[in-house]
């Protein structure tokens, strides 16, 4: 598919298009997400719940390319994440977790799976948030919280982006912007 991308799209254009589940690439391919400004689309939940499985399934060869997003980043500087829902839950922080942490709910594996592929908290809240708005032409509308942009945004009980990660995965929402927004005015 990214070959066929390519004979449309050719270097330097800007339609992102995209792969969606972008999980598990051929090495040889990977500079062609680079080349054609192909987005890969990941979902950061499927690398811990196929760690599993993945090698039986596909080989260790082949896993080598699986659940790249670090080398997938690395091709644009762009990488849109979302969560696969009703497959995977719909719980954001569970994405954030399995991409920086890629440890299951309980911890395993110690260490974390093909962590050379891990991002950084930063990453991963650009993946959900600003990245993911990118990838529809949509980052002067959402994505970050800027003057003239919808605000879209939850407060939690506890900083993500700072408290170890395996308390951010369990962060719980406090409030979010709906609940602010139909609020009484304080007078």
């Amino acid at each position: 598919m990214l070959h066929v991308y390519g004979g449309v799209l050719k270097p330097g254009n800007d339609r992102r298009w995209r792969i969606e589940h972008a999980q598990i690439v051929n090495k040889n391919d990977f500079d062609l997400f680079g080349k054609y400004r192909i987005l890969p689309s990941v979902q950061p939940t499927h690398a811990t719940s196929d760690m599993y499985w993945a090698k039986e399934r596909v080989g260790e060869a082949r896993l080598k390319g699986g659940y790249a997003y670090k080398q997938l980043l690395n091709e644009n500087g762009v990488l849109p994440m979302g969560s696969d829902f009703p497959v995977e839950s719909i719980n954001p922080l569970y994405g954030f977790y399995a991409a920086t942490a890629r440890q299951d709910s309980v911890g395993y594996p110690a260490g974390g799976f093909q962590m050379e592929n891990a991002l950084t908290r930063q990453e991963a809240l650009k993946g959900m948030t600003i990245w993911a708005a990118f990838a529809n032409f949509e980052e002067k509308e959402k994505g970050s919280i800027e003057p003239g942009k919808l605000a879209d945004f939850v407060m939690l009980d506890r900083d993500i982006m700072k408290v170890p990660l395996r308390e951010a995965r369990d962060a719980k929402v406090v409030q979010n912007s709906m609940d602010m927004a139909s609020a009484p005015k304080q007078k």
